[in-house]
């Protein structure tokens, strides 16, 4: 417990939000196994920031690969697939032509080009790479971003709210995820060799690239082009899912990569311009715990945002080395080719899409389905199988809340002076945790009879609600007194003297490297157990939460192992609806991974009371 680390004046939660512009330092760890555990960590993050924790259940894909556009060594084809039941992954195959043994294959995402998978032009072009690339030996994939070209079942911008946030359903997870079954199709292909798969793409492409990378194994090889960046992390929503960049940022995300080979390449007119000097270094000395620094390598391109010939010029050396085992560059240069027509390229064109597509509507009544039978088939029968449950569900609600106990030398305490009441003393204290910023005010109460044990009571308002104008505490507390509790009452994160200075501005994407409120509040509760325990040396505590507060303790209880006995008002609290998650309980992915029923199931074997539930708390 640390007693010279000084409490900040302000809660920096309130005043340090992070955005999409706002520099991000990543400093590699020390040792290897250091890493490990961090990686598994982050992968975790992402998965469940994303919807994608537990993986859901793939569908059958259904490919169809059709239309053969033939040009002398290699050949186009149109390819449609489902990643969901009716939801379609579109793009064109590019294959060689004279090539007998199994291929590597390249799964290619775009940026925000205007043309997508198609565009042609002199800044990037992604029919010259995978032409070049199946020259090379490759089959490659060029698949669109959800809402480009044949995509259309979903609007690319302006798509997306909070409470799809609360099923963790996202464009970022959606596009992850066609991602995900796109080397599902590629390792499906009788030509393709499954254990040789890459992946490259700029900008939006850039973050697919390395989003993808570090949650599958199964890339052994990439070049994500003019994106991993300290000062800029993506400017649209399907580069910024709820919780995937909290504590985070996309150097550290693109290091996921080691130490498989990653060819980074930067411009001197984007937002990489420093890469040389700080990006590059900095996921180096992670490849230098693998003893791997031979695989990863930088190059940077004189121009603007770009994937141009120079950028591409540079890539596909890397992958030839790689991949192919080509030494000789000249084999890996891209040679002029054979302009399709767009109408030709196009899966669906001027088409209806299949019969059995799915509409907005249907898939985000799918995905939500699918969230609600996956979770049910999870529901524990007997030990062992609660033991998995709680494996996975812990993971989530971990990620989603942000929630730890603190170690006690990682506790932060601040007394601020002692007063005597009659039968009590009372110790006022501020509480928070090192590197954090927190700061959350706190009462202990010590009855002058003998204590059996301590208390932690949240109230929604905060400390000064439960005592009296008089400041003579209130009935609750008296009543804990008279049973010998030693009580500590707190201001948790927004509530009480902890209530957040005004500001009529909220930044783009706030849930992406921010937690919500609640989750900062269930943290505070989380920290006052630690503190309490350390200040009354009892190995367990008790904790009740009134009125709202009484959720906000119920996730606490599946987080925090030292509470032995909690009472939590659900406040009537209507465990299927989603508005009542919206109005006072919203935590991204909360209904996707079992909302407060999955809490009760992990604060087991806590003695819990749950009061006040009404008719709508599923019990």
């Amino acid at each position: 417990m640390s007693a010279t680390t000084p409490i900040p004046p302000v809660d920096r939660r309130h005043t340090e939000i992070r955005h999409l512009d706002l520099p991000f330092a990543f400093y590699p760890p020390e040792s290897k196994e250091i890493w490990m555990k961090r990686a598994k960590a982050l992968r975790e993050q992402i998965m469940v920031g994303l919807g994608l924790w537990p993986p859901p259940e793939k569908c059958p894909l259904n490919a169809q690969v059709f239309d053969r556009i033939e040009h002398e060594d290699y050949t186009i084809e149109k390819v449609f697939f489902e990643s969901l039941p009716g939801f379609f992954v579109t793009g064109n195959l590019y294959r060689p032509v004279g090539v007998e043994e199994p291929c590597s294959g390249v799964l290619n995402p775009h940026g925000h080009w205007n043309g997508g998978r198609l565009e042609d032009s002199v800044d990037g072009s992604i029919p010259a790479r995978c032409v070049t690339l199946a020259r090379m030996g490759c089959v490659a994939f060029a698949y669109d971003m959800i809402g480009y070209n044949d995509s259309r079942q979903l609007p690319h911008r302006n798509w997306g709210s909070d409470h799809l946030q609360l099923w963790g359903i996202s464009m970022m997870g959606l596009q992850l995820w066609n991602s995900i079954r796109s080397i599902d199709f590629l390792a499906s292909l009788p030509d393709v060799d499954k254990r040789k798969i890459a992946c490259t793409g700029c900008s939006g492409g850039g973050t697919q690239t390395f989003l993808l990378t570090a949650v599958e194994d199964r890339i052994i090889l990439s070049a994500p082009v003019n994106m991993i960046s300290y000062h800029m992390q993506g400017g649209c929503q399907c580069e910024n899912g709820p919780l995937v960049r909290i504590g985070t940022n996309n150097i550290e995300i693109a290091a996921l990569m080691a130490p498989r080979p990653m060819l980074m390449i930067s411009a001197t007119g984007d937002w990489t311009v420093n890469t040389p000097e700080l990006e590059f270094p900095a996921i180096q000395a992670v490849y230098r715990l693998f003893d791997a620094e031979d695989r990863v390598s930088h190059v940077q391109i004189d121009a603007g945002h770009n994937y141009n010939k120079n950028s591409r010029s540079a890539v596909y050396p890397w992958f030839g080395k790689w991949l192919l085992g080509i030494d000789d560059p000249e084999q890996c240069r891209e040679q002029p080719f054979a302009r399709d027509k767009k109408e030709d390229m196009l899966v669906f064109g001027e088409n209806e899409l299949p019969e059995h597509a799915v509409d907005e509507a249907k898939l985000i009544q799918q995905m939500m389905e699918r969230s609600k039978t996956q979770f049910s088939k999870l529901t524990p029968n007997e030990t062992k199988e609660l033991r998995k449950f709680r494996q996975t569900a812990k993971v989530a609600f971990r990620v989603m809340t942000g929630a730890t106990a603190p170690a006690p030398d990682e506790l932060i305490v601040t007394h601020l002076g002692l007063s005597k009441g009659e039968g009590f003393t009372v110790k006022r204290l501020v509480i928070g945790n090192i590197g954090v910023g927190d700061r959350v005010p706190a009462m202990i109460y010590t009855p002058s009879r003998s204590s059996r044990g301590a208390t932690l009571l949240v109230h929604p308002r905060g400390s000064n609600s439960l005592i009296d104008e008089n400041r003579n505490p209130g009935p609750l507390l008296m009543g804990l007194f008279e049973r010998g509790q030693i009580v500590m009452t707190i201001d948790t994160f927004g509530t009480g003297v902890s209530a957040a200075p005004s500001s009529d501005e909220t930044p783009s994407f706030q849930t992406t490297y921010n937690h919500t409120a609640v989750a900062n509040r269930v943290q505070d509760i989380i920290t006052a157990v630690t503190c309490l325990r350390e200040q009354t040396n009892s190995s367990t505590v008790a904790l009740i939460g009134t009125g709202e507060a009484g959720l906000w303790c119920l996730l606490a209880c599946g987080i925090d192992p030292h509470i032995a006995r909690a009472v939590c008002d659900t406040n009537k609290f209507d465990t299927s609806d989603d508005n009542s998650y919206l109005d006072s309980l919203f935590i991204p992915c909360l209904r996707r991974t079992g909302d407060l029923c999955t809490a009760v199931a992990l604060a087991a074997p806590a003695e819990l009371l749950l009061h006040n539930t009404g008719t709508a708390f599923q019990t």
